[in-house]
């Protein structure tokens, strides 16, 4: 058993995480961030949730880029080969559901 209080996590730098499940390949970990990551491409399905703070997510569609404004408690479903960004507009906190080993 593990309780996690999310608007406490604060790792030293960008984009590190904890794990908080791994269950059979798929993990669940909790994010902190206040830098963009990199424009990527998962090899698997992405689920993506706003726990704290607003992300700006940039992603192709039909090879046009778009953004949409992720606020807290709203879902970001990427789908296998779709190439996205997250940018957050401040701190955020995001858990994040994917593949093992995943980008």
């Amino acid at each position: 058993m593990k309780i996690i209080r999310a608007k406490e996590f604060k790792p030293s730098k960008a984009w590190d995480a904890i794990t908080i499940a791994n269950m059979e390949g798929i993990t669940t970990r909790l994010h902190w961030t206040d830098k963009p990551y990199q424009w990527h491409t998962n090899d698997g399905e992405e689920v993506f949730t706003v726990l704290d703070g607003k992300i700006e997510m940039f992603y192709l569609e039909g090879g046009e880029e778009k953004s949409v404004i992720l606020n807290v408690g709203d879902i970001f479903f990427a789908s296998t080969g779709t190439e996205h960004v997250a940018r957050p507009l401040g701190e955020a906190r995001i858990l994040v559901i994917e593949k093992e080993n995943s980008v």
